[in-house]
């Protein structure tokens, strides 16, 4: 009984796994559709920061996915240097900033 219960959990956790791989790929896609590699990239700062610089300078702020949603809303600069970032609303849908920026938070 114990190993069906065991084998159970391991394959919830490999689909919930790669459920979450496949989220992650729709919204690497979404970011390069919507134009976002174009200023940054996930290992190297382009003309912004790296999207993993972003998920650790925020990795402890509760509130970051609201502030970030509301930066790329609206635009913003002086937080990564003089460069500013051009607001990407309205081009860009609400729910597609939200799941681009949840991605880059899980980084």
């Amino acid at each position: 009984m114990k190993s069906v219960i065991l084998s159970i959990a391991m394959v919830s956790v490999l689909l919930v796994n790669q459920a979450q791989a496949a989220d992650a790929k729709a919204a690497e896609a979404l970011a390069q559709k919507r134009g976002c590699f174009a200023c940054h990239s996930v290992e190297k700062k382009v003309v912004g920061p790296s999207y993993k610089e972003v998920a650790s300078k925020y990795k402890n702020d509760k509130g970051a996915q609201t502030k970030l949603v509301a930066k790329v809303k609206a635009g913003g600069s002086g937080v990564w240097g003089p460069v500013p970032m051009p607001a990407n609303s309205p081009q860009v849908k609400d729910e597609d900033i939200k799941t681009i920026v949840q991605w880059i938070l899980s980084l």
